[in-house]
């Protein structure tokens, strides 16, 4: 997706904090997410319900299950967390792999085919309402500080100016639409709003952090 919104294939797009980092020289923030009233989210390590391990720390030696490279909490946290320390998912993790999609991180751990995994709190926290059976299978290792939002983005130089503009007028009042509201809850958001791209900094430092330690 990201590689389409930057070749300017597409109008916007709703992708991670970290692409949009990465990007942000060819991209422009049109709206982020509130969820719980902020437009911040968290990244989650969990392992097994009845695990007893406290820290990231005994997680050496783990398979762990990563969301997708181009994740910010499905993977540049726990990789910036290890950088921190000095250290690498490999050889501190004896195997990574992506499952590409949060929901099967989630999967992966409570199947045992992973002892830990990175995961967006935010789709914890709505699996914990729509699939409690599955989340009540892992619990939650670390919580990262608070991120900004996976955003909504846009090409820095628009492919469709007014189509451009039309998307964040609906955006900015999903609320006052019976519609818009809709898609809200099913979303448990609540809402979309303008925001600073320095709202991105934190996840920007992570990558630097990570690029720097090779």
């Amino acid at each position: 997706i990201t590689a389409l919104l930057v070749s300017g294939q597409l109008d916007a797009a709703w992708i991670c904090g970290f692409p949009f980092v990465m990007h942000r020289a060819e991209l422009q923030l049109v709206a982020v997410p509130l969820w719980r009233g902020r437009p911040l989210y968290q990244a989650y390590l969990i392992v097994d319900r009845e695990r007893p391990c406290g820290s990231l720390t005994d997680l050496r030696g783990d398979i762990h299950a990563f969301s997708d490279p181009d994740s910010n909490s499905g993977f540049l946290v726990t990789r910036a967390l290890l950088a921190e320390k000095g250290l690498r998912p490999t050889p501190f993790f004896s195997r990574t792999f992506y499952t590409y999609g949060h929901r099967n991180v989630v999967r992966a751990v409570a199947a045992g085919l992973a002892g830990s995994g990175s995961v967006d709190g935010y789709v914890h926290e709505v699996l914990c309402e729509i699939e409690p059976g599955l989340a009540s299978k892992v619990r939650i290792l670390r919580h990262s500080e608070w991120l900004g939002f996976p955003p909504i983005a846009a090409p820095r130089i628009p492919v469709n100016a007014r189509a451009l503009a039309a998307l964040t007028e609906a955006l900015s009042h999903m609320n006052g639409d019976e519609e818009g509201r809709a898609v809200l809850e099913m979303l448990r958001l609540d809402g979309f709003v303008p925001q600073d791209p320095a709202l991105y900094e934190p996840i920007a430092a992570k990558a630097a952090l990570v690029s720097g330690a090779g």
